[in-house]
């Protein structure tokens, strides 16, 4: 049974802050609230949460998901990113982007999409999210809380709970966050490309749509 913490949106209790870590670390997998919508989360170093992530999803390891980072020194960590691609990510972050990024060498397969090599990063800006990635001093697995055949993404964190509680190991409820997913923009190429149109303006870039 999934447990229930209701959070502060932007003045995140430290208490429970420190508990949903300690249960990302012992291999949960959580709801969360981002500045887009809920998020399924969960740790990058764990195969067996990615695994029910996927499951619970639907969803093949030929679907992007994404890194939750801190901030640019953190994603650099695992993807390449030279000047440009560092001021272009710097201009829209922290917010709701995601960006495709060619992944480090070094990095498990588990992370990767297995034909491209690449790997989706983003950095929240929304405090609870921040929050949690600063209380695990590490970045999280995540995917948007879409379950299949459905239309939307999951908005209500009491209803996550009724549907979920047996799937999940923690739902935060920080109110109501939306149902747009982040912008997607891939930056492997010369050239940014809009994988998908979100919540998150394409007013900063001078991008093109796939």
């Amino acid at each position: 049974m999934a447990q229930f913490f209701s959070v502060h949106p932007t003045n995140p209790q430290p208490r429970l802050v420190k508990r949903a870590a300690e249960i990302v670390r012992r291999g949960g997998l959580i709801a969360y609230p981002t500045d887009s919508c809920y998020a399924l989360g969960c740790a990058a170093s764990d195969a067996k949460a990615l695994e029910r992530l996927r499951r619970l999803r639907g969803i093949d390891e030929r679907h992007h998901l994404t890194l939750m980072c801190r901030d640019l020194s953190e994603i650099a960590k695992y993807a390449i990113v030279d000047d440009a691609r560092f001021r272009l990510i710097k201009r829209a972050t922290p917010g709701s982007y995601t960006f495709i990024l060619r992944a480090r060498r070094e990095l498990p397969r588990r992370l990767l999409h297995p034909r491209r090599k690449t790997i989706g990063v983003r950095i929240p800006g929304h405090a609870v999210a921040y929050a949690l990635l600063a209380e695990l001093d590490a970045p999280m697995l995540s995917a948007t809380l879409s379950l299949p055949a459905e239309a939307q993404p999951l908005a209500d964190a009491a209803q996550i709970r009724s549907r979920l509680e047996r799937e999940l190991d923690l739902v935060i409820d920080a109110g109501h966050c939306g149902v747009e997913p982040s912008t997607v923009i891939d930056l492997t190429g010369e050239t940014p490309l809009v994988v998908r149109k979100g919540s998150g303006s394409l007013a900063p870039f001078d991008v093109e749509s796939v």
